[in-house]
């Protein structure tokens, strides 16, 4: 029997109607005019998709040429529930969200098993959001592919790079680190402090801490390993729940970012 771990916030932060949420992400992924980059890795929001599923799409719209090229995504998010030490992953075999069913990597989990950050703590995955909304996108995006889900608690940049690099892989293997940015700021604030955050990521300055991006130790440990292996960075989207679909006085920062591993862009 397989163990699934079902969609926690269906109908929630995405539509729970299959057919709707489809309809939902072509049009978020229609709408964006991605430039010509081949990821070898994304950073990417989690909010509601009302909030925040126009910038996702200007990341996971990069996808549609490599949907059957990339066979593997391990997605690294925070958690926001049941806190976890280290990396935790779900101890089940499969996703599930309305748009079907993505296996795990089982043998890129056995990989991941031995290292001492890496534990499996079902807790920590059962209500977390940071991964599940990313699914419905790479599910659009992608034809078969597995999973390597980890959410990671205060894991330190060290920590998750070591990680990254036995599932660092090839063109095979996509890596996607799940954030927001700043939270509740106003407007013009939250502006300012997102611009700053993402020079820093531009510039490979791992050392982001929680007030600018709740991923952040996802993000740090992705920077580490993305500068050892040469990759360069591009911003592809920046804007807030102020620019989507919420008022200004309390806004949600929201960034898409790749990395890429051809260092001139044709």
């Amino acid at each position: 029997m397989q163990t699934i771990r079902p969609p926690a916030v269906a109908g929630m932060f995405y539509p729970d109607n299959p057919v709707e949420l489809a309809v939902m992400v072509r049009g978020f992924l229609a709408a964006a005019q991605p430039p010509p980059l081949r990821p070898k890795a994304l950073i990417a929001p989690h909010a509601g998709y009302i909030y925040s599923g126009s910038v996702a799409a200007s990341a996971y719209a990069l996808l549609r040429p490599l949907r059957a090229s990339i066979k593997r995504v391990v997605l690294l998010g925070p958690v926001h529930q049941v806190w976890t030490p280290g990396l935790a992953l779900p101890g089940v075999d499969a996703f599930e969200t309305p748009l079907g069913r993505v296996e795990l990597d089982q043998d890129a989990i056995a990989a991941i098993d031995g290292l001492r950050q890496v534990q499996v703590h079902p807790a920590a995955h059962t209500r977390e959001h940071s991964l599940e909304v990313h699914l419905p996108f790479l599910q659009s995006v992608l034809d078969d592919f597995t999973l390597v889900p980890l959410v990671v608690g205060g894991a330190s940049p060290e920590a998750v790079a070591e990680v990254l690099e036995v599932l660092w892989g090839g063109t095979e293997t996509l890596i996607v680190a799940s954030s927001d940015l700043s939270h509740f700021l106003p407007y013009s604030e939250a502006q300012q402090v997102d611009r700053a955050s993402v020079h820093e990521i531009l510039a490979f300055n791992g050392h982001l801490v929680g007030e600018q991006a709740c991923g952040c130790h996802g993000i740090n440990g992705l920077l580490l390993a993305a500068h050892k292996h040469g990759l360069s960075a591009h911003l592809l989207d920046l804007r807030n729940s102020g620019d989507t679909a919420g008022d200004r006085d309390r806004v949600v920062g929201y960034a898409a970012i790749a990395f890429t591993e051809d260092h001139h862009v044709h």
